[in-house]
């Protein structure tokens, strides 16, 4: 969801990890967080026909335990979309924040359900205030666009930055996840730069790219299976590493992601079913993962969870025990 993503360094209060640690408003779909100097914000899909236009909501906390809801960023619909796709989507998916100099750059997926008729937006904010993360974003435009009859969906989409470069992540079913460079200034595609495959089922179920950079590896975060169905959802997290950011990633059997490989890191069980959408972020210095379940307590509910990445010692990651 996505670069880690943090600007200063937060002491926060401990958390144990999944359903009860959280509180407040942790409603969500598709979270991204940012960790600001007094507490962390989260950006996630926007509600379907809401009055905002569904643009990208917000929630912020103090400690990251404790949610509210702060709004949807205002303006409704940025006018590129309707003319580049011809029609309104109902709503903005998957904002995935990142941060750079001291400028917020938040890369959004316009589309509609089953179709690849999609692009991906920026918008940036030169001083996000955690008071009110809702002001400040300025809209540049389109990223980049995938059209019906091409092989790759352009949603979901998460940035990393590696040395002097910087690299956008995306895609969701058709031929998998695509890499493309960006210009790491503006966050918009590097001139020339084209899509490259690192990961696919061959038209199956996988989404929800996140990279995160550890040890001198890289390990690819994506969804496998279904997601948005409540109690139904088969949502789960898998991962692949590899030892530069393009790739190849391979799973911890060796086998590439590019031909259906990854291993499962989070499943359902419990109360805990279909978790996934998942981004990386930096907290406290250490990585942790954010994501969305449906809450089996709670009439199968999405809620917002946090957990601290592990590692095995033959490095892969890990989470804590579930309950």
């Amino acid at each position: 969801m996505r670069r880690i993503l943090t600007i200063l360094t937060l002491s926060l209060a401990p958390a144990s990890a999944y359903a009860e640690a959280l509180g407040g408003n942790i409603y969500i779909h598709d979270p991204s967080i940012a960790v600001l100097d007094t507490g962390m914000v989260s950006f996630a899909t926007g509600v379907e026909r809401a009055p905002d236009g569904g643009m990208p909501r917000t929630k912020t906390s103090p400690d990251g335990i404790t949610w509210q809801e702060a709004g949807a960023l205002p303006g409704g619909m940025p006018k590129w979309v309707t003319t580049e796709l011809g029609f309104t989507p109902r709503n903005v998916w998957a904002p995935s924040v990142f941060a750079k100099d001291g400028t917020h750059y938040l890369y959004y997926s316009v589309s509609s359900f089953g179709h690849n008729d999609s692009a991906i937006g920026l918008m940036t904010n030169a001083a996000l205030d955690p008071a009110d993360p809702t002001q400040g974003w300025v809209d540049q435009g389109m990223v980049i666009r995938s059209h019906e009859g091409e092989d790759f969906n352009a949603i979901d989409p998460f940035r990393i930055d590696v040395g002097d470069k910087a690299y956008l992540s995306f895609g969701s079913f058709w031929d998998g996840i695509r890499q493309v460079e960006l210009d790491p200034a503006t966050g918009m595609l590097l001139d020339g730069a084209q899509p490259m495959p690192i990961a696919s089922r061959g038209g199956g179920a996988i989404e929800a790219p996140a990279i995160l950079e550890h040890d001198g590896q890289f390990y690819l975060f994506v969804s496998f299976d279904s997601c948005c169905r409540g109690r139904l959802s088969t949502y789960r997290i898998m991962v692949g590493r590899a030892d530069t950011v393009t790739g190849p990633y391979v799973d911890a059997t060796g086998k590439p992601m590019l031909d259906g490989g990854g291993t499962e890191l989070l499943a359902t069980k419990g109360r805990m079913i279909g978790p996934g959408g998942q981004e990386v972020f930096e907290r406290d210095g250490a990585p942790w993962l954010a994501f969305h379940f449906y809450d089996d307590d709670d009439g199968g509910r999405p809620k917002l969870e946090l957990a601290p990445i592990g590692w095995t010692d033959d490095g892969w990651p890990t989470l804590p025990a579930l309950d």
